[in-house]
């Protein structure tokens, strides 16, 4: 199952601005796709948000977009920043990239983020958002499918009591 961007922050409109906030405050992520034989192939991506919808955009003939072209399946890791407090966070989101061709869309999104031209351009369809920070010695696990259950919350320790689920 999976879901517009629109439709995640609808269900989790706080967790979803958080989200959005984390891969904003920098311009370069970390994009995860499967390669023609299987294997992973980790790549730096440019993601915009707009029209309600979370972007992935790229130069023609990158092997990211050839990756996502024929196996949608992606995951996205925001870029984590100077230093490694996670004062911040740490965001990301997997789903299925679907290719935009459609000449109205590609011109509103040119419009709004100015790409180089040409451009591959994929809207993304959500099947996991996760958060993870920390708040003095407890780790916290902030994770959403859209498989009805809505936010969930695990907080783990520093010390010996098992994780524990809001």
């Amino acid at each position: 199952m999976t879901v517009s961007w629109n439709e995640f922050e609808t269900a989790e409109p706080d967790f979803g601005r958080a989200v959005r906030e984390r891969f904003a405050a920098y311009r370069h992520h970390v994009l995860a796709t499967v390669r023609a034989d299987g294997s992973p192939r980790v790549s730096g991506i440019e993601t915009s948000f707009l029209l309600g919808e979370l972007w992935l955009g790229g130069m023609p003939g990158a092997r990211k977009s050839a990756d996502l072209i024929r196996e949608p399946r992606f995951a996205l890791h925001a870029n984590p920043g100077p230093g490694s407090d996670m004062a911040d966070g740490d965001a990301r989101v997997a789903g299925r990239a679907v290719p935009v061709t459609d000449p109205g869309t590609l011109r509103s999104f040119a419009d709004e983020v100015k790409p180089p031209t040409p451009f591959d351009l994929f809207r993304v369809e959500v099947t996991e958002v996760v958060r993870i920070s920390v708040a003095g010695d407890e780790l916290i696990v902030e994770s959403w499918h859209p498989d009805g259950r809505g936010l969930r919350v695990l907080r783990r320790g520093n010390d010996d009591a098992p994780a524990r689920e809001e």
